[in-house]
C-alpha cells in the first residue's frame, strides 16, 4: 500500500472520529500545529521515524510533545496509534488529506490568490465572492504576493489555475510572435 493510500485511510478514520465527537476543525488545527512542529524539529522527526529507536520511548516522547502542545485526548490517542504502527512519518500527508476531507464535509474550497502587489480588502472580497458564485461553495483565500507577475492575478483552486497575470499574457504574445 502506498504512503498516500495509507495517509488517506488514517485521515478518513480521524475524520470519522472527529465527526462523531464534533471535533473536525479542532483536529485539523491540532494536526496543522503538530506538522509545523515536526517540520521545525529535525531531531524529533528523526527520533520518531527511526526504525531502531524503541517504540516505547517514541510513545513517551510523543506523549510529552502532545502534553506540551495541550492536544486533545482524541488526538493523543491518534498520535499514539501512528507511533505504534510506525506511521508518524506520514503525518504531513495525513494532514493534507484530512484538511481536504474536512473541507469537502464543510463545503469549503481553498484557493491561493497570487498578485503582483498586495490587494486591498475590497478587491480580495470581490474575487472571493466571484469564486464562491462560480463554485457554489465557501471559498477561503490564501493570499500571496509575487512581484514577477508584473500585474494581474493568478488563482489556484481545486487543482485548477486561473492565470490573468501580465507576465503570462506577455509570454503568450512572445510565443505567438515567435511562431510567426
Amino acid at each position: 500500500m502506498s504512503n498516500s493510500a495509507i495517509a488517506i485511510r488514517y485521515a478518513k478514520a480521524l475524520l470519522a472520529i472527529g465527526k462523531e465527537n464534533d471535533r473536525v476543525e479542532p483536529y485539523a488545527d491540532e494536526l496543522s500545529s503538530l506538522v509545523e512542529v515536526m517540520r521545525a524539529e529535525d531531531l524529533l522527526r528523526l527520533l520518531l521515524d527511526s526504525p531502531t529507536f524503541p517504540v516505547e520511548k517514541k510513545s513517551a516522547i510523543m506523549s510529552d510533545v502532545a502534553a506540551a502542545m495541550k492536544l486533545s485526548d482524541g488526538m493523543k490517542t491518534f498520535l499514539g496509534l501512528l507511533v505504534e504502527k510506525g506511521r508518524i512519518a506520514q503525518l504531513p500527508q495525513i494532514y493534507e488529506n484530512y484538511r481536504r476531507f474536512a473541507d469537502d464535509l464543510s463545503g469549503i474550497v481553498r484557493a491561493t490568490l497570487t498578485s503582483a502587489h498586495s490587494l486591498d480588502e475590497k478587491t480580495n472580497e470581490a474575487i472571493r465572492s466571484g469564486l464562491e458564485k462560480q463554485t457554489g461553495k465557501k471559498v477561503v483565500l490564501n493570499l500571496a504576493v509575487d512581484p514577477e507577475l508584473i500585474g494581474g492575478v493568478k488563482a489556484e483552486m481545486g487543482g485548477k489555475l486561473f492565470d490573468g497575470s501580465v507576465k503570462t499574457q506577455l509570454k503568450q504574445i512572445a510565443d505567438t510572435l515567435a511562431k510567426g
